[in-house]
């Protein structure tokens, strides 16, 4: 083949010849490049813009930033990029277009950005459904005193941090009908807001609003930024076979995990940080020293403020759905860990379950699995109100039925109506049973 190649071009005219030799130079590195460009992927969050390149092979790359305007340029060696520019930045903030040229088997790709950012670049091998990446992480300059989607807060609100799990580059678990753990999560995050936020007393604070990552201990960071009384993370469980299925409440322990289960979420876990990427290489800053010294101060009170609440939980997710456990369950997640924010995880049912993964994607039931996480958090701090809030103001005591009682005469001792007696305790009939316990609302 090269002989016959040869033999063509000595025939020719030597202009011709030259713009043979050209066209087969560009045609060599275009064709032989070692490495390609296969995928560019934009993941805009409140406080930074993730990118993220998906190569054939370990990237080898340089880059270096320009002012006036802001540039971020990145050379990547002996590569060919195969991707349409055209619209990845549309809906982005921060970068506003992208451009490319390629000049001896380096491709430079440009980033105009709409102003500086504090940046990260680091490679990631492959992980998942992913293979070699290079990542990229532009963060706003204030980003550590951002503060995301927080509320207006009245006097006496108990803020309520809810972490949808998973998001942009992790996915989480991939149902049998290709569902997104993800997806899932935030859609029921959403809808706890919304309940949350209309509970007079009880205001909610979103660590992740839309679909992108936040590093595990970012979000105990967002959340302590918040000032949330209570964190609660919202996942749907999965598991290596479909016959599993359910949902549990789980609390932090510093013990081994104590079931199958319990390791095999964790191991989960610790693929979705290398999914989601990017964990070990920000350092860790002063707030997270800060969050062990306080851990280590109030670890008692926040563990029995979370058992108390993951049992209130339970409670009330028994009656909407199967659970998988009927107690709260013993793991070692990262999200669970700075024990000075009170936290559960719930896990909302099995993804991996063909009958719930139907479930997990229909809007009712997510709207069912909100509103029981709500009513317990609710009732927890209605039974054991924070100093200061509002619920401490209308808080109620308990009151054990004994024998010959009936609503109606507790109504009238306590001096509140049996409608009131019925909806805080969410009675659906006037009957009592000998030793059941009732809120009473305190009337002042």
């Amino acid at each position: 083949m090269y002989q016959r190649i040869v033999l063509v071009i000595a025939r020719l005219p030597v202009f011709s010849v030259l713009f043979a030799i050209a066209l087969s130079s560009v045609f060599s590195v275009s064709t032989f490049a070692a490495n390609t460009i296969d995928g560019i992927r934009l993941w805009p969050a409140p406080e930074n813009t993730r990118i993220v390149f998906d190569v054939k092979e370990q990237p080898d790359y340089k880059f270096f930033t320009l002012s006036k305007p802001n540039r971020l340029v990145i050379d990547f060696s002996d590569t060919k990029n195969t991707v349409s520019l055209r619209n990845l930045a549309v809906n982005d903030p921060r970068v506003k277009l992208f451009r490319a040229s390629m000049s001896q088997g380096k491709t430079r790709l440009v980033l105009e950005l709409a102003k500086s950012y504090q940046l990260t670049v680091f490679p990631l091998a492959p992980a998942g459904q992913y293979g070699h990446r290079l990542v990229i992480d532009l963060y706003d300059e204030n980003r550590s005193k951002q503060i995301i989607a927080k509320p207006k807060q009245s006097a006496g609100d108990i803020i309520i941090g809810i972490d949808a799990g998973h998001g942009g580059e992790d996915p989480g678990s991939i149902g049998g009908k290709g569902t997104y753990e993800k997806k899932v999560t935030l859609a029921i995050a959403k809808k706890l807001q919304r309940v949350i936020n209309q509970e007079k007393g009880m205001k909610a604070v979103m660590i992740r609003s839309g679909d992108y990552y936040v590093d595990l201990n970012r979000r105990t960071s967002l959340a302590r930024d918040n000032h949330v009384d209570f964190l609660v993370s919202i996942h749907a469980d999965a598991f290596h076979t479909p016959g599993p299925n359910g949902a549990s409440v789980w609390v932090v322990t510093k013990s081994r995990a104590e079931s199958e289960l319990s390791r095999w979420l964790v191991n989960r876990e610790k693929k979705s940080e290398l999914l989601g990427g990017g964990g070990g290489v920000i350092k860790n800053t002063a707030d997270s020293h800060l969050a062990l010294a306080l851990a280590d101060m109030s670890k008692e009170h926040s563990l029995g403020v979370s058992f108390g609440v993951a049992n209130n939980v339970i409670k009330e997710l028994k009656k909407i759905t199967k659970m998988h456990k009927r107690t709260p369950q013993n793991g070692n997640f990262a999200v669970l860990k700075s024990s000075d924010i009170p936290s559960i995880l719930v896990e909302t049912g099995f993804i991996s379950n063909h009958d719930e993964e139907k479930n997990l994607t229909w809007s009712t039931h997510q709207q069912r699995l909100a509103n029981a996480i709500h009513q317990g958090i609710k009732n927890h701090f209605l039974s054991h109100p924070l100093t200061g809030s509002y619920f401490a103001s209308i808080g109620y005591k308990s009151h054990k039925v004994r024998s010959g009682e009936s609503l109606s005469v507790l109504a009238k001792r306590y001096n509140i109506s049996m409608s009131k007696l019925k909806s805080v305790n969410q009675l659906k009939s006037n009957a009592l049973r000998i030793g059941q316990t009732l809120k009473i609302p305190r009337t002042g």
